[in-house]
């Protein structure tokens, strides 16, 4: 039976979102001495999640803010100007009103962009095969540097940040809602996957492949190797996050997703 988009599965996708953010960064703040800088606070139905120490929006941003939590805008701004971090809202829309995005438009608010959430039912009959020079398995506890040149390289970020991306990945492997994927063409190491399981949901938490593997189907072939593992573990429902339009949310749309909804993306004016 295929699975509507409507508010309970809204509900649902986002808590998902949420629990896997959540669940990486309380490893993460584990680390002796807290040397990222981790911080997660609730207020209200928001989640705020704070890493001092790694830039940018991925981590640092608020989640779940609800209809009714007018209340507790203010509270989160102040909790990021205390970090000296910028504050992100991400709202979806079975979650707002229009007295939330007034509040945070009188706050000093506008939104700044969009990200797609999509997702499709493990009952639908979903294609799971791929170009026979992909092999997919599941990466070893010691290829974390592989995994970390892999996902800096395809990410394009800076060459240092490759041993903190290993650290901070591989205090998951244990972890039994995570596992790590290693994708290669022609037996040489080119893509990464990563699958978050909780709750019967299934979500593709990262995936990259360096840029001279590109436009073979790694990519796809990761997506559907892990469609294909949730429906394995018996996950009803699997879901992903893509900028709108871009490659990634094609490939998802490909291998049988569809659009859930689009957030909006609130930043300070």
């Amino acid at each position: 039976m295929s699975l509507v988009a409507n508010k309970e599965l809204a509900f649902r996708l986002e808590d998902s979102e949420i629990e896997t953010v959540r669940s990486r960064l309380t490893e993460v703040k584990k680390i002796e001495g807290n040397p990222m800088g981790v911080d997660i606070q609730e207020f209200g139905n928001a989640t705020a999640f704070s890493v001092k120490n790694i830039p940018g929006p991925s981590f640092n941003t608020v989640k779940g803010l609800k209809e009714g939590d007018e209340n507790q805008i203010e509270r989160i701004i102040d909790f990021y100007k205390e970090k000296e971090i910028p504050v992100r809202f991400e709202l979806t829309p079975a979650h707002t009103s229009s007295e939330l995005l007034t509040s945070l438009s009188e706050a000093g608010y506008y939104q700044h962009d969009f990200h797609t959430t999509l997702y499709v039912s493990t009952s639908n009959g979903l294609a799971t095969s791929y170009a026979p020079k992909i092999t997919i398995r599941e990466l070893k506890g010691n290829e974390f540097d592989t995994f970390a040149e892999i996902y800096t390289k395809g990410f394009q970020m800076p060459a240092f940040l490759k041993n903190g991306v290993a650290q901070n990945n591989e205090i998951l492997y244990d972890i039994e809602n995570w596992t790590f994927y290693l994708a290669s063409y022609d037996n040489e190491p080119a893509g990464i996957g990563v699958l978050f399981m909780k709750d019967d949901i299934a979500t593709l938490a990262a995936s990259a492949t360096l840029p001279n593997f590109r436009n073979k189907g790694i990519h796809s072939a990761l997506i559907k190797h892990r469609i294909n593992q949730a429906k394995r573990e018996k996950c009803d429902v699997i879901v992903g996050q893509a900028k709108f339009g871009e490659v990634s949310q094609n490939n998802m749309e490909r291998a049988g997703m569809k659009v859930a909804y689009t957030k909006a993306i609130w930043v300070r004016k």
